[in-house]
């Protein structure tokens, strides 16, 4: 025979459905390929970026071009960028192969630390992928042969408000 249980829980907690079934991310109306956005959040914020495609996560895929502003390939949450009427042509970057993958992290291997490794000053700088920098060399080559020079400014230039600017009285 079975030991009873020690405690009760006070009331019946509902049992949960197990078909819930999680539905992807709606893309928002006005992110559209080709649309400028500007990131709020994050080591970039601030800067205008040109949305790509959104990755089967959800998350959206953008690029400055890293040339013209300094933004790499990156996944960025919609909820923090601000999208904006001016568009870009991307019809030429070819970003199909890109995914949610192409950013996992490759894991580091764990070593025993001694004495000398712990107090060293000098940290080990990371390299990136060569199959992430000639698929950034790609897309950049795509967008930004097609940029004039007010475009590259624009996209160069940091947003920010000015004292008396109101965002939700801003025309993005």
């Amino acid at each position: 025979m079975p030991k009873a249980a020690r405690m009760y829980p006070a009331e019946d907690a509902p049992a949960r459905n197990p078909s819930q079934v999680q539905n992807p991310t709606k893309l928002r109306a006005s992110i559209t390929p080709g649309t400028v956005l500007i990131l709020l959040a994050g080591r970039f914020k601030g800067k205008r970026v040109v949305f790509l495609k959104q990755l089967d996560s959800g998350l959206l895929l953008v690029t400055g071009p890293f040339k013209v502003n300094g933004v790499p390939l990156r996944r960025v949450n919609q909820r923090y960028v601000i999208a904006t009427s001016t568009s870009v042509d991307v019809s030429g970057a070819n970003v199909g192969s890109v995914g949610d993958a192409f950013f996992k992290r490759e894991a580091a291997a764990k070593a025993k630390k001694g004495e000398e490794e712990f107090f060293a000053t000098e940290g080990k700088k990371k390299e990136v992928a060569a199959e992430k920098v000639a698929m950034q060399k790609s897309v950049d080559a795509a967008i930004a042969g097609k940029l004039d020079a007010t475009m590259k400014g624009y996209l160069g230039a940091r947003f920010s408000l000015k004292s008396g600017q109101y965002p939700h009285d801003l025309k993005f």
